[in-house]
């Protein structure tokens, strides 16, 4: 039977590599039942038309008139605001891809969870700000969760079938970005079209920003703290420029276990989309005799404080990831309006986390009403170094 797809962020660039991976599948193995996207109305229709699929959803209620213009009369269910995304997510579907970006995505990451099947989590922040209510609401739903970003996917294989007591260490890779070479007098001036050029992944905006200032791998690693059963220290960082090994587990018997392949998010979204089993995916493979080599190089914390800033996040505790993640969204968007300098993101996390009391936020409206307060005190601290243009 043709396996049911429910797909929350579908115009992004996960979300486009999954249908990607659904048209190239055998004929009838999916069918899509729901997508939503943000406000993109184009892309949206044309994949809803092309897919087939039963709803179409966008976040933003002012894409309602764009949205009904461009599907009214294909007999496709079709909604706009957040109402409509927490119905889109609540549809039955035997398998969903959770990849709205950021604190966004949490409510219907939950209310997906809540209705059981599988679910794709490529949406960090999930975890980040409310790991103990996801694991509860897919427990009392009987859902599967499986981690989509590469690093987590990675470890997630190496992990199979192995013993948790007999791991030593997990070590998260990273590409190091666009700056990972840069001084910090140049990094202070780098623009946002430096910060999205990302020299290995094709990534969104905001992604991409996090990966330059290496945010994305401070979130990355409070995410594997909550995945993987493996205490906070024992999580290492190392900066792998040629993005091949995307994650390695050491194991007391001084073995390790590594994931390799080519720098393709359709990798780890194809291996949670047919898991248990594989299927087969046309994209080049990893030839390790033309990379030539494999490096390996700690990560500078002077130069990229975001590293240090998510351990001492996920070691405080309580509600602090869920600040950290709520000021450095708040950031990155002033980055990109070129209303913050680069190196002021990380300041502005850091003095938001400084400035508010962290305690541990029970329930979703909590953790909420905590991203707002933390999402108005980063707004303060930003106002406070806007940049002149």
């Amino acid at each position: 039977m043709a396996r049911s797809i429910s797909i929350l962020g579908a115009t992004g660039s996960v979300g486009r590599s999954t249908l990607a991976l659904i048209e190239a599948a055998a004929p009838g193995a999916f069918t899509i039942e729901a997508l939503v996207a943000n406000r993109d109305v184009a892309t949206l229709a044309t994949q809803a038309k092309r897919f087939g699929a039963r709803c179409a959803v966008v976040a933003d209620p002012a894409a309602w008139g764009e949205l009904k213009a461009a599907l009214g009369g294909t007999g496709i269910t079709l909604g706009a605001g957040p109402e409509a995304v927490a119905e889109a997510a609540a549809r039955p579907a035997d398998w969903t891809m959770a990849a709205i970006v950021g604190a966004a995505g949490l409510r219907s990451t939950l209310i997906a969870l809540a209705r059981g099947g599988t679910l794709a989590l490529a949406n960090k922040e999930s975890l980040v700000c409310a790991a103990e209510l996801v694991f509860a609401v897919a427990a009392e739903g009987g859902a599967t969760l499986l981690p989509v970003d590469s690093e987590h996917n990675a470890i997630f294989q190496a992990l199979n079938g192995e013993d948790a007591k007999g791991v030593e260490r997990i070590i998260l890779t990273a590409s190091g970005g666009p700056f990972r070479n840069w001084e910090a007098e140049r990094m202070a001036r780098a623009t946002p079209e430096q910060a999205v050029a990302h020299p290995v992944w094709s990534m969104g905006a905001k992604i991409s920003v996090d990966s330059a200032t290496m945010m994305n791998k401070g979130l990355e690693l409070i995410e594997a703290a909550r995945l993987f059963p493996v205490p906070a220290e024992r999580i290492e960082v190392l900066v792998h420029p040629q993005s091949a090994v995307h994650g390695m587990v050491q194991f007391t018997d001084g073995s390790m276990i590594a994931q390799l392949g080519t720098p393709d998010m359709r990798t780890p979204i194809a291996h949670a989309l047919a898991w248990p089993q594989r299927m087969q995916v046309a994209i080049p493979r990893l030839d390790l005799a033309a990379l030539a080599r494999l490096e390996f190089f700690a990560p500078d914390p002077v130069r990229f404080p975001a590293l240090r800033l998510a351990r001492e996040a996920l070691q405080a505790g309580g509600g602090a990831p869920t600040i950290l993640n709520a000021a450095n969204e708040v950031a990155v968007a002033r980055f990109l309006d070129r209303r913050l300098g680069f190196l002021d993101i990380a300041t502005v996390v850091e003095e938001t986390l400084a400035g508010l009391a962290a305690p541990r936020a029970e329930g979703l409206e909590a953790i909420l009403a905590l991203d707002s307060a933390a999402r108005e005190a980063a707004a303060t601290h930003a106002e406070r170094r806007m940049l002149v243009t």
